[in-house]
């Protein structure tokens, strides 16, 4: 581990080495995009650092059923709600659902969407698409009961795009709740980055609620729900909501002004996906999925030898120290061709020596 005191953008300066930084969430680079700074600098000149109110005081500031209006044009949901984070927007909409049914989790589901602490997780050992084939078995054999089913869009950890085409096969004998945390997808997956909304196909009786984080790939603190009007007029009646602090209108501002600078980056970042994977093809040292930029490999020294030769990996335990490590090369939009083909190539190097090792 390396201690910093600034932000990292495409690299890291450490004891007066230069490394390649290829960590972090932050996929669209945009906290390190001068051009998304100035807009923001326009945006805290207007609104200042801070709104310390409720979004249900006496004053009403239009940014934030502006950039909703946006969220929800964007994805093709009816409604949106902006929140202060990502972990906000899954416990507001996951305790709204509380006693919409019995709750049913996809393996790896994020904390921010668990309705208790220690949620009852399915079974470890079965994958994703086996855990859905499963539900569906238990759905169609037991009595038609309410359900809320909790997943994420896409395992970012050790890098796979899930299939939902098997919702759109739900039975429609009884209330379901699709209930999709895609803070590793909004931004960066979906058309024009619009995320997973736009790919899901279900009946018309299921309810779709897909929370995320805004402060991944979009780069703003901020986390927004999107579903149904009717669901999210409840939210804003919440207690949660009424008694939370509002998203910084300023960061709403300038991604409200920023959609250029996001397409200008996700083809940036297509691209160096696009580099990378060619170009360590045939490796085996990989996991990945078409389009998403992270790179997960089972083997952890390939971190130390990376660190070694001046590009730092995300390679640490996750979810708690407790936890096993997860190893990924992570790419970034402020990454440059050049960086992007020195990264494949001592991947490659690594590869050609690890039975020598």
């Amino acid at each position: 581990m390396l201690e910093a005191d600034y932000l990292p953008g495409r690299t890291l300066i450490h004891n007066g080495r230069e490394y390649l930084y290829c960590s972090g969430t932050g996929y669209l680079g945009t906290a390190r995009n001068p051009a998304f700074a100035a807009l923001l600098a326009e945006g805290l000149s207007r609104y200042g650092t801070n709104y310390g109110n409720s979004r249900n005081g006496p004053l009403r500031l239009r940014i934030y059923e502006e950039a909703e209006s946006y969220l929800a044009h964007h994805t093709g949901a009816e409604a949106a709600l902006t929140v202060s984070s990502g972990y906000l927007a899954g416990q507001m909409a996951v305790k709204a659902l509380a006693g919409a049914g019995r709750f049913e989790y996809a393996p790896g589901t994020h904390p921010a969407a668990w309705l208790t602490e220690h949620a009852p997780m399915a079974v470890s050992k079965l994958s994703f698409d086996e855990w859905a084939a499963d539900l569906m078995q238990r759905l169609q054999q037991e009595p038609p009961e309410p359900v809320v089913i909790v997943s994420n869009s896409l395992d970012a950890l050790r890098v796979q795009r899930y299939d939902f085409s098997w919702t759109q096969h739900l039975p429609a004998d009884r209330p379901i709740t699709l209930l999709i945390d895609d803070s590793h997808g909004f931004g960066v997956i979906g058309p024009d980055g619009a995320g997973i909304w736009p790919e899901l196909r279900v009946p018309a009786s299921v309810r779709v609620v897909v929370v995320s984080s805004m402060g991944k790939a979009c780069g703003i603190p901020s986390g927004v729900v999107l579903a149904d009007t009717a669901f999210i007029e409840d939210l804003r009646r919440s207690p949660f909501f009424g008694a939370s602090s509002p998203v910084v209108p300023a960061y709403l501002y300038a991604f409200l002004q920023a959609a250029g600078l996001y397409q200008q980056a996700r083809a940036q970042l297509q691209a160096n996906v696009q580099q990378f994977t060619t170009a360590t093809s045939g490796l085996s040292l990989f996991q990945s999925a078409p389009g998403f930029p992270v790179f997960y490999t089972l083997d952890n020294g390939f971190a130390e030898y990376m660190q070694e030769k001046g590009i730092l990996l995300s390679s640490f335990c996750y979810p708690t120290p407790a936890d096993p490590c997860i190893t990924r090369v992570v790419l970034s939009a402020l990454h440059t061709a050049e960086d992007v083909k020195r990264i494949a190539e001592v991947s490659r190097a690594y590869a050609t020596e690890k039975p020598a090792r």
